[in-house]
């Protein structure tokens, strides 16, 4: 009885998921900035709740990556600087080729399809946000099969990390002017097509290395808001 007790006391309840996923989904889509003071009252007014599953939302909140909890201080959404960037993107760069090497074998046709409909999708998008969400959507599909929960789950607290900072370079360049990152986009589904697993890991790592040198150009991306 006390095991199940305590079991049921660390599973998240229902708002606290509600919650969790509602502000994640602003931080991720820049409503919320980095930095940001996430103040517990506002959100309690927001949501009609009591400050408890605010507490554990914050905390789901952090484990994927979107929060900072300072202890007696209170939470912020997560932010980074350049060499913090950088450093994010050289585990990306090592990380999602290898979940992307083992999900080759195991993606189904209809996934495989779904990624060129994304990668013909951002061709022609000409909205940041409509792309950012298309780009993300593409990569994190691509190696959903990988069979290995532990590295998905970091690739995806990776993902959730960069995500403003990934922004923000769209806005500089402009989704009108990645002709290399469409090419690359379909060079990535055709590989993936044939199952050749090789192949794909190296596009993928050269894909992620080509934008974390572009950064380095524009370290203003990291001091404003």
């Amino acid at each position: 009885m006390t095991t199940s007790t305590n079991e049921t006391i660390k599973k998240p309840g229902a708002a606290s998921l509600r919650i969790a996923d509602e502000l994640g989904r602003k931080i991720l889509d820049g409503s919320l900035l980095p930095g940001t003071r996430i103040r517990q009252e506002r959100i309690a007014e927001e949501f009609g709740v009591s400050r408890l599953p605010i507490r554990e939302a914050l905390r789901i909140l952090e484990s994927r990556g979107l929060v900072s909890l300072v202890a007696s201080t209170g939470a912020w959404v997560s932010s980074m600087n350049l060499e913090e960037c950088q450093e994010s993107y050289l585990m990306r760069e090592r990380l999602e080729p290898l979940a992307l090497g083992q999900a080759v074998a195991s993606i189904n046709s209809d996934s495989i399809d779904r990624l060129d409909w994304l990668a013909r999708e951002m061709e022609s998008c000409a909205d940041v946000e409509e792309f950012v969400e298309l780009d993300r959507e593409f990569h994190l599909l691509s190696f959903r099969d990988a069979g290995m929960p532990t590295l998905l789950e970091l690739v995806e607290r990776l993902w959730n990390t960069t995500q403003h900072y990934r922004r923000a370079y769209v806005q500089l360049t402009g989704p009108d002017r990645l002709e290399e990152t469409h090419l690359e986009h379909r060079m990535l589904v055709a590989a993936i097509r044939r199952r050749d697993a090789l192949s794909a890991e190296e596009l993928l790592a050269m894909h992620i290395r080509k934008t974390r040198i572009a950064l380095l150009d524009h370290p203003e991306i990291f001091t404003r808001r």
